[in-house]
Formats: C-alpha cells, sequence, structure tokens
C-alpha cells in the first residue's frame, strides 16, 4: 500500500496545470467556444503524456451568451457591468438601449417604464403591459462582484437586469433609466475528455476520477479565467492519475474524465453518466484552491465504502473533512445508481474577473491531491466491512 509520507506530489505541475487553464488562449473556457474546445485538445494531450488512452465523446448544449457588452445608466452616470448590474438569466434579449421613466411595481401604468420590482413577481403584468424591462435586486460576492452564470430559467418576453442591492435600493421613482441586454441563447456542441490508465481484470474495482474543465467564459470586455472553478479540480485529477497509474494494484481500472458543460447544468456528466459500467466508483473533484477549515464532501449512491476510505483518507492525511452541499457532476453519477463523492475546497473569485490563478493556493492542490491518492488506495486495497457505516455517519455529523 502507498503511505500518506510516500505520495510525492508536485506542487510545480500542480501550479503548472491551473495557470495554463487560465491563460488568455482559453478565454475562460465556456463550452462550445474555441477556448473551451482548445482546453479540451490541451487536456487529451496532458493524458496522453501521462500514459492514457483518450477518447473524447460530445453532446448538445444550450447556455446563454452575452455578444456584447450590456449598459445600464441612470441618467446622466453609467453604471459599471458586474459591480453594479448584470445580465439576468430570464431577460429577453435587448439588442440597443431602451430609455425610459423608472416606476415601482405597483405603478397604475407601466407601458413603456422601466420597473423597480422587488423580484419578478410583477413580470405577467409588466410582460402584458409592454414595460420597458424590469430592475430587480441582486447581492454581490465579499468583494463587491456579481458572479456570472450561463444556465438558468427559460427567458421571459421581458427584458431583466440584476441590479447591485445597495444600488437598487437607492433608485428614484422618475429618474431615466437607459439600459441594453444583448444576451442570446446559443446551442453549442461540448465534448468530454477521458483517459483510460488501467483496465480492470478479473472483477476489480473500477475508479473514475471526474472533475470539469469548463467556466462560465470571458465577458465580450472582461476576462474570467476560471482558476478555482475548475482548473484547481482539473489539476487536482491529473496529478492523482499520474501518481495512481503505477502504484494501484494488479485488477484495478483507473480512468479520468474531464467534462464540459458543467456550467450549463452539468451537460457533460448527464451525457456520460449513464454509459458508465455499474460498480465504478466516482470521486468528482470541483474547487481545489482554499481549504478554509475543511474540506466539503456530498456523498450519492451505494457510497459506504467509499466514504468509510475517504474518511480514513482524510485522518491519515491530516485533512478535516465535513458534509457540505457539493451541487455538481458527481450528482449525476449518484443519480445513475452509481457510488459517488464530490469534494470541494474553496472557490475564491468564484465567477468573477477576480478568480485568477495567482488565488489557488499550492498546499490546497497538494492537500486535496493527496486526500484523493489516499482514498482510492485504501479503497483498493483493503476491506472495511462494517466501518463503512459509522465513518458514513461521522462526516454527516461534520465530525
Amino acid at each position: 500500500m502507498t503511505t500518506t509520507a510516500a505520495i510525492e506530489v508536485s506542487g510545480s505541475r500542480l501550479r503548472s496545470t491551473v495557470t495554463a487553464l487560465a491563460e488568455d488562449r482559453f478565454t475562460g473556457r465556456r463550452v462550445g467556444t474555441p477556448g473551451g474546445r482548445a482546453a479540451a485538445a490541451w487536456l487529451a494531450g496532458q493524458l496522453q503524456a501521462v500514459g492514457a488512452t483518450v477518447t473524447t465523446d460530445e453532446f448538445p448544449v444550450s447556455a446563454r451568451e452575452l455578444y456584447r457588452t450590456p449598459e445600464l445608466h441612470q441618467g446622466d452616470r453609467q453604471l459599471v457591468h458586474r459591480r453594479d448590474f448584470v445580465e439576468h438569466l430570464v431577460s429577453a434579449d435587448l439588442p440597443e438601449p431602451r430609455t425610459a421613466e423608472l416606476v415601482t411595481a405597483d405603478a397604475s401604468r407601466l407601458t413603456d417604464r422601466w420597473v423597480l420590482a422587488p423580484d419578478l413577481g410583477v413580470s405577467a403584468r409588466a410582460t402584458h403591459d409592454d414595460a420597458a424591462g424590469l430592475l430587480v435586486p441582486r447581492g454581490t460576492d465579499e468583494a463587491g462582484w456579481m458572479p456570472k452564470m450561463i444556465a438558468g430559467p427559460t427567458p421571459g418576453d421581458l427584458p431583466v437586469i440584476a441590479v447591485r442591492t445597495s444600488l437598487h435600493e437607492r433608485l428614484a421613482v422618475g429618474q431615466v433609466i437607459s439600459a441594453s441586454m444583448p444576451l442570446r441563447t446559443v446551442e453549442v456542441t461540448g465534448s468530454n475528455v477521458h483517459g483510460r490508465l488501467r483496465t480492470a481484470t478479473s472483477g476489480g474495482p473500477d475508479i473514475l476520477l471526474t472533475a470539469h474543465f469548463d467556466g462560465v467564459g470571458d465577458d465580450p470586455e472582461q476576462r474570467l479565467p476560471a482558476a478555482a472553478d475548475n482548473a484547481s479540480g482539473v489539476a487536482v485529477v491529473l496529478e492523482a492519475a499520474r501518481l495512481l497509474a503505477d502504484t494501484l494494484p494488479d485488477g484495478v481500472g483507473l480512468t479520468v474524465t474531464f467534462l464540459d458543460a458543467e456550467e450549463a447544468g452539468a451537460r457533460g456528466s448527464a451525457h456520460h453518466a449513464p454509459t458508465v459500467p455499474a460498480g465504478t466508483v466516482v470521486l468528482n473533484i470541483d474547487g481545489a484552491a482554499q481549504l478554509g477549515d475543511a474540506a466539503a464532501v456530498e456523498a450519492g449512491g451505494p457510497a459506504h465504502a467509499l466514504l468509510a476510505a475517504l474518511d480514513q483518507a482524510g485522518r491519515e492525511t491530516g485533512l478535516p473533512l465535513r458534509a457540505g452541499a457539493m451541487a455538481s457532476d458527481n450528482r449525476r453519477y449518484a443519480a445513475a445508481g452509481l457510488a459517488a463523492v464530490g469534494i470541494g475546497m474553496g472557490m475564491p473569485g468564484y465567477q468573477t474577473p477576480a478568480e485568477t490563478a495567482d488565488r489557488v493556493e499550492t498546499d490546497t492542490l497538494i492537500s486535496a491531491t493527496r486526500l484523493v491518492v489516499t482514498t482510492v488506495t485504501g479503497l483498493t486495497c483493503h476491506s472495511r466491512g462494517g466501518s463503512a457505516l459509522t465513518h458514513k455517519e461521522e462526516l454527516q455529523r461534520g465530525v
């Protein structure tokens, strides 16, 4: 068995992967873009370099796309996209600025007016009355950014702009608002990248390591490097696969899948999960950039033995674990009946221009890699029998 002390993780390789994926040439890696396709090709080359047999598979994806930078003017004041306002994914396309007076949602007349609304509850009336559009509040992250999303509710027939809550509260009836929202739905093709490093034999276990490589993509005039979400997870999976390929016992299967379109509704894993052989054990890493107090773990499917191995690995590596929601690709594999865990260790600057490679902590990358390698090694080398349920209960209690 490979001991924790013997796991020689390369911090420089981990950092190199994160830095490369956050480069300008990949333009934030949004699914279906030239940058996203280039990132997939680069990752295929990385897997081939560690001895994997690489295949890809494609699937259709719908996503929302800003095709120009939106505008919002409060009288003569020009507001700042992603600081003062952002696109709301229910918004209709508004390619050119529309100028109108601002009224509240309970005004007697909404026609040809921008409506200051507390939420989307007034949408039906505003659409019926042919309002200019809605301004609704939205919070920011701790640094004052408004994160980007590319998948969500079905678009409606009315322009909708999300305004920073503190600014929304100061907007006054009668002000002149001018705004555009060049936002459209695009139909694109996603591509998962699979690397088979070892084939299971004689009924041996099959391990699948996954991480999504796509990001929300750059804005028309602003970079969103997607270093934490999820270049960090990709780096961990690639390094763990390199370490495991030559150390696992005979008969153990090992595959890596770098998933596309997680940001567009986990479409890559939804496409892949039904094809994965029954009995495969899945470890998904989404965010390994800033550990904080503990790594978040979510388990699904028949994951008792996997959780036991993960818990023991946490003890061996000194990495605290806690039960936490991981709304990522792991849920698609669990829904397909596979033992699956999602592991997350922080995403500073999440889905904003501040999500840069320099904010990804090397120590967190190394800790995450050690956790994955130790978990897989323990899972494949030892039978944990009745201890599995006990360890699962401990994780659920946050122990």
